[in-house]
């Protein structure tokens, strides 16, 4: 069983109250604004503390920066993500949160992504909301996240470009497509940022799935209202067999790129996010060899990975379309053999063990290691692994 959270946006999402939230359920605040603090940006300091809000005692945040800080490009930020230290996962996760709050306020101002600057986005409170929750949700090892309905107040403000109606443009653009709960309170209470993970990171939508919670989080936002204003969040183990949902796929046809090149950009496709990535030998116009080039990611990935094709392939345009998918609950174990442990993937039906299988990768860095024949490793993984486990059986937890 995987480790998933639930965010109960009772109040509304914001960058600041997610990340409080995030460390008042575990996360780590000193490795957070470390690890931050590696990153090419200005000099700040993190302060959370305990608050009561209307009763609740949650986590806040506040940052203080020691000089001014500037808008950024949305072309800066990336770079900046992709040439840190960061662990892939997280990498990828904030590259997602960014990149729709970018498509959005494109698509808002008429202009292209990589010419979108980031005013309240790009403001060093917003880079440090967004990597910093990433960098939490990766400490606590969550896998999957859900959400409420979400609220977006009502009202006017005051945003860089004058005065609007709440939800802001670039709030009401990403939140299209996401349930809205009917809370008629006159202040902003979903921030483009809070939108952006929600939209980015969440699975589904709905009320809290039938589980067992493990721990819950909360985190308060700066405003003080007559009901607490807070974000909820719970973590549980995610149990569900047989998971029914939707994937995008995405596909295009190439017949000017090298093996090399085709190669190169299966690499970087699954490392930033695609499922799985296959070529399929084609014949094209004017009886040309080719391949059609197909990526299968997440429906809420869908302009991410259109961006890599259209960015790191010779493509002039791409295809996507939904399609339902049926899969099994996975759970990981590690098994001591002669050769050191071994991680073994389950694939369970009603909490029983359908199929296990050892990772390819680490059988192959032992094989390399100690000059051993990958089938000798093998044999002697399955025989331990057999010893241990049978089909049939429940996966207890560890």
């Amino acid at each position: 069983m995987s480790k998933a959270l639930y965010l109960d946006c009772h109040a509304g999402i914001a960058g600041d109250m997610l990340l409080s939230a995030l460390v008042d359920l575990g996360a780590d605040a000193k490795k957070i604004e470390n690890e931050l603090k590696q990153l090419p940006i200005d000099d700040f300091a993190l302060h959370f503390e305990k608050k009561v809000k209307q009763g609740i005692n949650a986590m806040t945040l506040n940052i203080d920066f020691h000089e001014h800080h500037h808008h950024r490009k949305a072309s800066d930020i990336f770079k900046m993500i992709d040439e840190s230290h960061l662990a892939d996962r997280v990498k990828a996760r904030s590259k997602k949160i960014f990149e729709t709050i970018g498509y959005a306020e494109a698509k808002i101002h008429g202009m292209t992504l990589e010419d979108v600057h980031f005013h309240e986005v790009g403001a060093m409170d917003s880079i440090i909301d967004i990597i910093g929750g990433c960098i939490a949700l990766e400490q606590l090892d969550i896998e999957t996240l859900y959400c409420s309905a979400i609220p977006t107040g009502n009202g006017k403000i005051n945003i860089a470009h004058g005065i609007y109606p709440i939800p802001a443009p670039a709030t009401a653009e990403i939140l299209k497509g996401i349930p809205l709960a009917d809370f008629d309170v006159q202040s902003e209470l979903t921030t483009p940022t809070g939108a952006a993970f929600a939209k980015s990171l969440v699975s589904n939508f709905g009320p809290f799935p039938a589980a067992t919670m493990t721990e819950i989080g909360y985190g308060a936002g700066n405003k003080d209202f007559e009901f607490p204003n807070i974000l909820r969040v719970i973590q549980f183990q995610d149990a569900r067999e047989n998971t029914n949902d939707q994937v995008q796929v995405v596909e295009c046809q190439i017949d000017d790129m090298t093996p090399e090149m085709l190669g190169h950009f299966m690499d970087i496709a699954l490392k930033d996010g695609a499922l799985d990535v296959y070529y399929t030998p084609i014949t094209m116009k004017k009886n040309r060899p080719a391949i059609q080039l197909t990526i299968i990611c997440k429906v809420n990935e869908k302009h991410h990975i259109e961006n890599i094709v259209l960015s790191h392939t010779s493509s002039l345009g791409v295809r996507s379309y939904t399609v339902n998918r049926r899969i099994l609950s996975r759970a990981f174990r590690k098994i001591k053999t002669q050769y050191g442990e071994i991680t073994i993937k389950f694939s369970l039906k009603n909490g029983k063990i359908l199929k296990m299988k050892p990772e390819y990768e680490e059988m192959k860095k032992v094989s390399t290691e100690e000059s051993i024949p990958l089938q000798n490793v093998y044999n002697e993984v399955m025989k331990v692994l057999y010893n241990h486990y049978k089909v049939g059986d429940e996966l207890t937890e560890e």
